[in-house]
């Protein structure tokens, strides 16, 4: 692991910072966005049926194998544990905010807001179940792959923790929402399919982005191959 000076520490801080608040702020919305579905007709091959709130979620997925290389497991890990905090805190306020009646010239009146929001509870619950078995199981993938390949081959550890734990993310997620009603069990198969294939898709994609933010951070920091920060005093 690298020792930093105390400037370059205040950067490492400051950046895991950033990383930290987007990753929150993306998990926060995809719980609050989820119940508009969109299609996507990629290139006339497969019609994707998926939730809005798969749009963000990849997201965080991708910091945390950023974080995973360059900060350690235990600050992937901590980050974890602050957006399940940040998750529920903000179906506290949409709990209070749908609890507390309207006035007769609110644009957005109960019944609109409810039924908008009504379903945050079950969607942040079911969320966050998903989000606990995959972001961590994809973390331990991650540094599973990191160990066996002694650091190299960013794109196999990235590829193999996201696709293993993109499958659990979606597979339980669907299976809680179809459970509480939110969803049609008839609607679970395509659901699953599109919202996989999807996922896999976001996770090639973001690979070049991976190793951009690794290389320039890794040549900020003076890291070596598989070296991680260390931020402790």
């Amino acid at each position: 692991m690298a020792t930093l000076t105390v400037k370059n520490k205040m950067l490492a801080d400051r950046i895991y910072l950033i990383l930290g608040a987007l990753f929150i702020s993306s998990l926060v919305v995809s719980n609050l966005i989820f119940q508009k579905f969109f299609y996507w007709d990629f290139f006339g091959i497969y019609t994707f049926e998926i939730s809005v709130g798969i749009l963000p979620y990849p997201i965080t997925f991708l910091i945390t194998d950023i974080i995973s290389e360059i900060y350690g497991k235990k600050k992937a890990n901590e980050l974890v544990t602050a957006g399940i905090f940040a998750s529920f805190f903000s179906l506290l306020i949409v709990w209070a905010s749908d609890s507390v009646p309207a006035t007769t010239w609110s644009p957005i009146d109960d019944p609109l807001f409810t039924r908008v929001f009504g379903a945050t509870a079950i969607a942040v619950f079911a969320s966050m179940i998903a989000y606990l078995l995959a972001q961590y199981f994809d973390i331990q993938i991650f540094h599973f792959w990191k160990r066996l390949t002694k650091g190299k081959h960013l794109w196999l550890r990235n590829n193999f923790s996201t696709f293993s734990s993109q499958f659990v993310d979606t597979f339980t997620v669907l299976i809680l929402l179809c459970s509480f009603g939110k969803i049609e069990w008839s609607l679970f198969g395509p659901l699953l399919l599109s919202g996989f294939i999807f996922k896999i898709l976001i996770a090639i994609l973001d690979t070049p982005f991976l190793y951009a933010a690794v290389f320039a951070l890794r040549k900020k920091f003076g890291l070596k191959m598989g070296e991680e920060l260390i931020l402790q005093n």
